[in-house]
């Protein structure tokens, strides 16, 4: 007997540990892309319903079950890890220039910020920026790019999900 497709989804998204993509679902389902984006839909809609205390989240190309925010804080004290600290305004301003401007070298975001971009190593251990290449220029210096965790971090679907800047909004960010 199979379970209902609502049903399935519910599993999979509770036992999946990571957003699934709607390729992902359509696959487990064995339907359409489009179907699977029908389904996920339902099955979103009937947990705001049921105002069950978790919700579909469309995050980084995918969908998650989440905890409404509402319900975080009396949450508090069973979620584990605790958070890490806040980054520093030094690495917040190197994780913009690396999420608008990626790829990117070092150097580029040196000359950008007109100083160190040593904080690059503190985003690489949080897991938000990663290496993605190299660059063609002399030395083939590495290229840095903003990670999957970057955007369930922030809750962006994906890089167009960043606010637009405007070139004297973007200059104005950077002290270089």
């Amino acid at each position: 007997m199979t379970p209902p497709p609502e049903q399935l989804v519910g599993a999979a998204l509770l036992a999946a540990g990571r957003p699934l993509t709607r390729r992902e679902v359509a696959e487990l389902l064995g339907v359409p892309p489009e179907a699977a984006a029908r389904i996920l839909e339902d099955f979103a809609a009937r947990l705001r319903e049921a105002g069950l205390g978790f919700e579909v989240e469309a995050v980084a190309g995918g969908y998650r079950l989440v905890v409404p925010p509402a319900l975080a804080a009396p949450l508090a004290p069973l979620l584990a890890p605790p958070p890490l600290p806040p980054l520093s305004a030094a690495a917040l301003e190197v994780l913009a220039i690396i999420a608008y401007r990626q790829p990117v070298t070092r150097a580029e975001i040196e000359a950008m910020r007109g100083g160190s971009a040593g904080t690059v190593v503190t985003l690489q251990e949080r897991e938000l920026v990663k290496v993605v290449g190299r660059s063609d220029a002399l030395g083939q210096p590495l290229l840095y790019g903003t990670t999957e965790r970057f955007l369930l971090e922030f809750g962006l679907r994906g890089l167009e999900d960043l606010p637009p800047l405007e070139g004297a909004e973007f200059a104005g960010l950077l002290r270089g």
